[in-house]
């Protein structure tokens, strides 16, 4: 989703001279490009990241942290951190669909609150056995945490008010040109260049790179231009007359939208569907005010903090992820229609994925060849989320609001009945996703090594936990009351499962002499075994099964293979 506000923070002056080389300059200092940051600088790998923003998101733009996220904020250690920002933490989460908000109530899909959430994940089995639940959380929350902890580590340098302005790439290196916010230039030089840049990224422009996938698509909803209001209505709460909800959407023939609360008191990130003919880039306050009263059934004092404009419509991937030593993430190398919360999610992974491979070439363990895998990867993924988020979008967008479901009467009785059945159905569809949360595989990646099992079936709304490689490995809460996440090694880990697993020693070998950061982690608790369908299992710095099995006689071949090398001679 991008939005153009009409209100900015006000600038976030430069400190200190910029490097003049680094290993990695990310353009973007959104999540992707932070995450990245993070992963990048906990490996001692020296980057920089510029972005022509003065500051970290004013407008909340992306509302919802999934649960995979959150996972890897909490393999990161600060999932605490996040998961204490936005709603109060007894604030419900629930999707309620309303004629207007503060009208009839339609459907209701509730969810946990941040308090209930962290008691609960421990309790909880099968799809949505996890070491993190969702969280409900502004981007403009999220965004300083990940720079806080982007500029805690010693490599890294952040600056924002600097943007990219032109690169080339150079065979051996990167040579780039970058300009501050007063006009100085300042050129570095980089062993790779990540554009994380956004939906207009340059990067992806200079590439030549163009989208594939489909755009433009026309719906009542989530289809077309969109009106994106951040606002302030203090009184808004005493004028409902259902349980406050997290994400309100009002379905109406005037006037559909759909309101996120902010910080669960009085802030709301507001988005409105424009009517043929409308204009939201002409409007003034007055105009978002009548827009947001027709959604919201009635009249109050609003203060409007920021306005803007965006396109819903878009499931788009580009068609390369990089060339040479450049590359592109996040909303750079696909676009969302915002419906499932996916586009902010993929960003995130994107990181995850590129950020341990670029450490482990640059610190010599895996030849360039391991960046190859990178798109080969992530791109299937983001073609799958954005086919998903289409899928939620038309949903919603293609059901069409009918007048009847304003009146008080026995028709409006009818139609409310039966848009509230459909709506139950969606909102189950959209926001019960564990499949689409922990599903997303790597098959046929070359630096996976298959054992010849088939994967669960891809389905939105369920999650069968395998270690079939390509996957997130099964969770499970250890006897000393761990999530099993937090004992892995935060590189490499062999898990060695049940009382006598075959002996490891080829493997330790084998990541000694490639420089592989492997940590063999034993458990004998019963039924890690049967939950893994093996005694050994090889996980990813990024939380990815990369082999599984019993037999350790092709330990050196497996490392080589999951590391990018060649086979050996």
């Amino acid at each position: 989703m991008h939005t153009e506000d009409r209100q900015r923070p006000p600038p976030d002056p430069a400190a200190g001279a910029l490097p003049r080389e680094v290993d990695v300059l990310i353009a973007g200092g959104g999540p992707c490009g932070l995450m990245l940051a993070i992963e990048l600088g906990r490996r001692g790998i020296r980057s920089l990241l510029v972005d022509g923003k003065p500051g970290t998101a004013f407008s909340p733009q992306a509302n919802a942290t999934q649960a995979r996220t959150m996972e890897h904020f909490r393999r990161l250690g600060f999932a605490h951190e996040v998961r204490a920002l936005g709603l109060p933490p007894d604030h419900p989460t629930d999707i309620a669909y309303f004629t207007r908000f503060a009208a009839h109530e339609l459907a209701r899909i509730r969810l946990p609150t941040a308090a209930e959430a962290v008691a609960r994940v421990k309790t909880l089995g099968g799809a949505w056995s996890a070491s993190e639940l969702p969280h409900r959380v502004s981007q403009k929350f999220v965004e300083p945490v990940l720079r806080r902890h982007a500029e805690a580590c010693a490599g890294n340098t952040l600056r924002y008010g600097c943007a990219l302005e032109d690169f080339s790439d150079e065979g051996g290196h990167v040579a780039a040109r970058l300009r501050t916010a007063d006009g100085r230039a300042h050129a570095v030089r980089a062993r790779y260049l990540v554009g994380a840049d956004g939906a207009r990224s340059a990067v992806r422009r200079a590439l030549g790179v163009d989208w594939g996938g489909v755009t433009g698509l026309q719906r009542e909803f989530m289809g077309g231009r969109m009106a994106a209001l951040y606002l302030r209505a203090p009184g808004l709460r005493a004028r409902l007359r259902h349980p406050p909800a997290w994400m309100y959407v009002a379905v109406n023939a005037e006037r559909r939208a759909f309101m996120a609360s902010v910080d669960g008191v009085a802030e709301y990130a507001f988005h409105a569907a424009l009517r043929p003919g409308e204009d939201a880039e002409a409007w003034t306050e007055a105009d978002a005010r009548r827009v947001f009263a027709q959604a919201m059934g009635a009249e109050l004092p609003v203060e409007i903090l920021s306005m803007g404009t965006w396109l819903a419509g878009h499931a788009l991937v580009a068609q390369r992820f990089g060339q040479g030593r450049v590359f592109i993430a996040g909303d750079a190398a696909h676009l969302f229609t915002p419906t499932g919360g996916l586009g902010y999610n993929t960003a995130v992974e994107d990181a995850v994925n590129l950020g341990w491979k670029l450490a482990s070439v640059i610190r010599g363990c895996a030849p360039e060849a391991l960046l190859h895998s990178y798109e080969a990867e992530r791109r299937p993924l983001a073609e799958r989320n954005t086919a998903y988020a289409r899928r939620f979008a038309d949903s919603v967008g293609l059901f069409s609001a009918q007048p009847a479901l304003d009146e008080d009467t026995p028709a409006g009785d009818a139609a409310r009945r039966e848009a509230g059945a459909y709506l139950d159905r969606h909102a189950r569809l959209e926001f019960n996703i564990p499949g689409v949360t922990f599903g997303g595989r790597y098959d046929g990646s070359p630096v996976i090594v298959p054992d010849g099992t088939r994967p669960p079936p891809d389905q939105p709304n369920d999650y069968q936990p395998s270690a079939c490689p390509g996957g997130r490995p099964p969770h499970a809460w250890l006897d000393d009351g761990r999530s099993l996440f937090d004992a892995f090694h935060s590189e490499w880990t062999l898990l060695a499962l049940g009382p006598q697993p075959p002996a490891t020693g080829g493997f330790e070998a084998a990541a000694l002499a490639l420089g592989m950061d492997l940590r063999v982690l034993r458990l004998p608790q019963p039924g890690l075994r049967a939950l893994y369908d093996a005694p050994l299992a090889l996980v990813r710095p990024d939380h990815i099964v990369a082999w599984r099995g019993g037999a350790t006689q092709e330990a050196a071949a497996i490392v080589r293979r999951v590391l990018g090398h060649p086979p050996a001679a």
